[in-house]
């Protein structure tokens, strides 16, 4: 069965087939001629060959009814010494199925494996070597800016998926949100799933709790949705205690998750008087400053 690692990159293929072209000009700019739309092609690569070469993905991009490039899109998630073999038998059957150029672009989200993806590919014909473009870690762009992410919500998903828990993880996770705010609730529901499914468990906390907590004013229906979940979640812990206290007992867990997920260690008498807080106006402040503060002493400092 397909892993989840393999399948996203495809399901936002489908989504937005265009996106096939951005990732080549991740990972060369020049590659990609203009062109006006694109659309998904059957991946079945094997135009009445013996054997059967079936890529992952295929996008013709066009102008027009001109086809001015194809892009044979492959997942790779380990090393596989037949594919070697395979590539240039999929480049060349869709080359004389579309008669257009074509590229060969490899996505690994792992950096070993995306190095032993770039090697080249020496066909044996005197000058044919196929060297594939891989985007890897490195060649995935890092998207902090909340306009690039809106401008492509796509790839601000798999930048969150690649660099969501690196230095910049929160920025990144921060940008993927604003890019999904005029997203479909059930798309960006779907997306969130995928993401929060494919990130360790800190970056994922820091996430959640980034969608649960009141530390900015989202405005899609899709942020108020989980913001009025872990608003919700927070009220049902409490009804015995009254429902001020559970949304603070609410927000103080969502702090906490924060401070886990940024590696900030919280004793246990400051876990206390976060937890015994009753006071929902000091905890979202406590919660404004978790993001930035180095120490738990930090968070408690009235003069940040």
């Amino acid at each position: 069965m397909p892993k989840r690692e393999h399948e996203i990159w495809l399901e936002l293929l489908k989504e937005r087939p265009s996106l096939a072209a951005d990732l080549v000009a991740c990972v060369q700019p020049n590659a990609v001629p203009a062109f006006a739309k694109a659309r998904l092609e059957s991946a079945d690569l094997s135009d009445y060959q013996p054997t059967e070469y079936r890529a992952d993905s295929v996008v013709r991009l066009l102008t027009g009814d001109q086809t001015v490039m194809a892009v044979i899109v492959e997942i790779q998630l380990s090393r596989d010494k037949k594919k070697p073999w395979s590539w240039p038998a999929y480049l060349a059957g869709l080359r004389a199925r579309l008669e257009c150029p074509v590229v060969l672009l490899v996505i690994s989200p792992d950096d070993a494996i995306a190095r032993w993806c770039a090697h080249p590919i020496v066909l044996g014909h005197p000058g044919l070597v196929l060297t594939p473009l891989v985007l890897g870690p490195v060649q995935m762009p890092k998207i902090i800016d909340p306009a690039h992410a809106q401008d492509n919500p796509e790839l601000a998903v798999l930048s969150a998926i690649i660099h969501g828990d690196g230095g910049d993880g929160e920025k990144v996770l921060a940008a993927m949100l604003q890019g999904l705010e005029h997203v479909e609730l059930d798309q960006a529901k779907g997306y969130i799933d995928q993401v929060l499914a494919m990130l360790p468990a800190a970056a994922g906390q820091i996430l959640e709790a980034m969608m649960s907590t009141g530390t900015r004013e989202y405005k899609s229906d899709f942020a108020r949705h989980y913001y009025g979940q872990g608003k919700a979640e927070g009220l049902a812990e409490g009804e015995a205690k009254g429902e001020a206290r559970g949304e603070a007992k609410g927000e103080a867990k969502m702090l906490l998750l924060v401070l886990a997920g940024r590696g900030i260690a919280v004793p246990a008498g400051a876990r206390a008087r976060i937890l015994d807080c009753t006071d929902l106006a000091q905890i979202e402040e406590w919660g404004g400053r978790a993001g930035t503060i180095d120490t738990i002493d930090d968070l408690f400092d009235e003069h940040r």
